[in-house]
Parts: C-alpha cells; structure tokens; sequence
C-alpha cells in the first residue's frame, strides 16, 4: 500500500517539474563507500553476489539518481528529478529500512537561482507534509573553503575543518587545537617514525604507512583501502605531533566559524572580518548574497533562516550551499535536509563538472499520517 505522503509528494513534484525516476535498490558498493564518507560506511547494509562484486542495499538516493543523469542526459544538459521510496542504511534511533523521497537538480549555470528554488520547493514540501512553519538552519562549505584557500592555512588543517563540517562535534575540540605547538598526549609513540618520514613527499609518506600495515597484516576495514587508513594516520599523527597554526591565522579563523545568524547580518559579518584580514572572500560572498536576493524572491523569510559557518551536513559530497529543515518541537531530527554537490557527478565518471543541488526529505518523520 502506497504511504500516505506519496500523493501529495508526488503533485508537488509535477507542479514543480520534476521527473518521478525509480533507481534500483540494489547498487554498487564502492560507489557509496568511496563517496558518501565514513559515517556512512558504518551504517551500509553489503553483500556479495557469486563472483565477489560487493553491492549494497540503496542507502540514499542521490547517487543512483546521479547515475540515472549521467544515463540519461549528455554532459552539460539539465535534469530534474523526485523521487521516493525506501532506503537502507542501520540507525540507533529507528527502523534501519525506512522511506525517503527528494528532488535533485543538474546542470544548471545559475546556481544561486537553484539553490533558492531548491530551498523553496524543500519548504513547500515540508508544509504539504505537515509542517507549516520550519526552523531552517543552513551552511555555506564554499565559504570555508574560500576562508582557508585564503588563509593558506597547512593542508592536514585545511582537511581537518572541512570534514569537522561533517563532523559538528569535533570543530570546537580542533579549533582549540589549531595553534597549539605542544604534542598531543601519544605523539611521542610515533615520533620516531614522523622523524623517520620528515622530507618525503606526501606519495612516499603514504607508500611507507601503507607498507607497515602491510606488513602487519591489516587488511581494509570497513570499506577502506589499506592506503585509506595509512592517510587517517598520517593525518592523525601530524595533528597529534603539535603542528602549529600562526597565532593571527588561529584567531581570524576562530573568528569566522564563530559567525550565525540570518544570511544578511552573517554576510555583513563576514565581510568585515576578511576586510580587517585583508581576505579575498568577495566571489564567495557575492554568491551568498546573491543566493539570499532569490530567497527573498521566492518570498522565503530570510530573516528567519539560522545561519551559522561552522554548520555543515554529515555526507562528504556537499561543495556550497547546505541546509536543513527541522520541526521546533524536535530540533535534533532533520525532516528535510539537502544542499549543492558540484563535484559529485565529475566522481561518478562526467567528463566535466556538473552543476547539482538537491534534497531529501525524511517521510517516516512526518508521521504515517501525513
């Protein structure tokens, strides 16, 4: 029997222009594993067919309607698509088999226009479900990018922030780190072997982490390669090891993911900090504001929406804009959540970038009612 949600999902679909696709269930594990990040590889349900090709239970949409694109469109041409249907992937605090429904958007040029529509329809759709007045939290990943593209800041940092977007709970614990030069407790286990690497290039260093483990008997865990796991520890080692960020450096981007509030003010905001810094934000900031301008046209309450830099979503394929939509009498849930992912499709074997944004709406949390 069709869940209750399906039909108004489906009219605001049409309305909207929006192809109804159906991806099969069953997909290639490496894909999911090597894209969506390692929140994501706990949580995948894998098996194995006859001639040991790992697949996985669909654990999300937005790939295989990807797939589905790149199917489907030549390079550079415009698609859109809903969809609905159940997904797979383990969670403590539900069903592990539950129904998603979504929209994805591709190869538009006008990307701030997109996100605004993607924002608006997102709205639209939570309302039609139920929820007539959401808290709407959102983040900019292109932003941060610019802020430490700018700050030249040393790369193993520059990883560090970026992923902490998808890792809210370790930003506050890595930003009190950024400036320390003391080893962390543990660093001196491997001292020796950092000393050991200390000149080699990046390839070399990771060869030789690669090698030992190797050795040892390690095979992948979890989905990643044995050169995975050599990266996590040359990362975790450099960090461990006390390396230091400028005390000016440390405070400028402390500053900037401190930065929330409605779009207009943190935009403001941000302005002054890169213009006190002496900072080149203007083309990722001419961006956002230009996104809030169609917000607005899209008559969505600007004031309204909570940004905030240092907020980000947990799948590692968002390049821009991010955001969610939660009820405000259940904030830790997202209901709706989705955002822009411009190099997802280039990863999936597009011979050029892809313009892409979308969203993905939680139906089990609306209620059977909905």
């Amino acid at each position: 029997m069709p869940h209750p949600a399906y039909e108004a999902f489906d009219a605001l679909a049409q309305r909207s222009g929006y192809q109804l696709v159906d991806p099969p269930i069953l997909q290639p594990a490496g894909l999911f594993l090597d894209l969506l990040g390692e929140d994501m590889r706990r949580r995948a349900f894998l098996t194995t067919d006859a001639e040991g090709e790992e697949f996985c239970l669909r654990p999300d949409f937005t790939i295989p309607v990807s797939l589905h694109h790149l199917k489907a469109v030549q390079a550079g041409g415009v698609g859109a698509y809903a969809y609905r249907g159940p997904v797979f992937r383990f969670r403590n605090d539900g069903p592990s088999e539950f129904l998603q429904a979504g929209f994805e958007n591709f190869g538009r040029g006008d990307k701030p226009a997109a996100d605004a529509e993607m924002l608006a329809i997102a709205i639209e759709a939570a309302r039609d479900l139920g929820l007539a007045a959401p808290t709407i939290r959102m983040g900019d990943a292109g932003i941060v990018t610019a802020m430490l593209d700018a700050l030249d800041l040393p790369p193993v940092w520059r990883r560090r922030l970026a992923s902490d977007l998808r890792r809210s709970k370790d930003l506050d614990e890595d930003l009190a780190r950024l400036g320390s030069t003391a080893p962390k407790n543990g660093a001196a286990a491997y001292a020796g072997f950092l000393a050991a690497l200390e000149g080699s290039d990046p390839g070399s260093a990771r060869a030789a982490v690669a090698d030992l483990l190797s050795i040892a008997g390690i095979q992948p865990i979890g989905g990643r390669s044995v050169d995975e796991i050599a990266d996590r520890f040359l990362e975790q080692a450099a960090l461990s090891s006390g390396l230091g960020v400028d005390a000016d450096k440390v405070a400028i981007t402390r500053r900037i993911f401190a930065v929330a509030g409605d779009p207009d003010s943190a935009s403001a905001e941000l302005r002054t900090i890169a213009d006190e810094a002496r900072l080149d934000l203007n083309a990722a900031l001419d961006a956002f504001d230009e996104r809030t301008g169609f917000f607005a046209a899209r008559d969505i309450d600007v004031a309204a929406i909570k940004f905030a830099t240092g907020f980000g979503r947990r799948l590692d394929y968002y390049t821009g804009f991010v955001f969610e939509l939660t009820d405000p009498a259940a904030p830790a849930d997202a209901r709706v959540g989705g955002g822009r992912y411009d190099q997802l499709m280039s990863q999936l074997g597009a011979a050029e970038a892809v313009p892409a944004v979308g969203c993905s709406i939680w139906l089990d949390r609306f209620g059977g009612d909905a």
